[in-house]
């Protein structure tokens, strides 16, 4: 698919490379959102998510790119995926909210905190965000961390659908003013 929007930039931290997601990764994201320990903690990634579904989604990206309402990156270490972090939001006029995960051979190694740090300077930097938000699953206390870690405060708790689960979960709504 051609570049229609704005491009997408890339983002270097010390260990990874965060770059616009291509057709290309389609396969390695399946097959990763397609773990339980990875789906069941998204909100809206459901459960048998198949390479057709994969394909439409990165398809969307450049338009929310060139309405800046939404912006995906590919993770990137030494060459290999290692997953997504990205930030949506409803309207230009609203907070982005900040999201990510790491394919399991890759957890436990700092570089959702590393990846979401990149993400939050860029959104800092470029795009003058002032206040994010972003959650996480009460059953997923690691991401509580990795939140925590990047400056976020939990703001409030609350049940939200998760697409993988097929239901509704209790959640940890966090905010992170700059």
């Amino acid at each position: 698919m051609a570049e229609t929007g704005t491009p997408a930039p890339e983002i270097s931290t010390p260990r990874l490379t965060l770059r616009r997601v291509t057709p290309q990764d389609s396969g390695p994201i399946t097959e990763a959102v397609n773990d339980p320990r990875v789906y069941r903690m998204l909100a809206r990634v459901p459960a048998g998510q198949t390479k057709a579904q994969t394909l439409a989604w990165i398809a969307t990206h450049d338009r929310g790119r060139s309405e800046d309402i939404n912006h995906v990156f590919a993770v990137v270490k030494d060459g290999t995926f290692a997953g997504v972090t990205g930030a949506h939001r409803a309207a230009p006029d609203m907070p982005f909210e900040i999201g990510y995960w790491m394919v399991p051979a890759f957890w436990g190694q700092g570089l959702c905190t590393e990846a979401g740090a990149g993400l939050i300077g860029w959104l800092e930097n470029r795009k003058g965000a002032a206040a994010l938000v972003s959650g996480y699953f009460a059953d997923n206390p690691a991401s509580g961390r990795i939140l925590r870690k990047l400056a976020f405060l939990p703001c409030g708790r609350g049940p939200v659908v998760s697409a993988g689960r097929g239901e509704a979960a209790d959640h940890i709504h966090m905010v992170r003013v700059g």
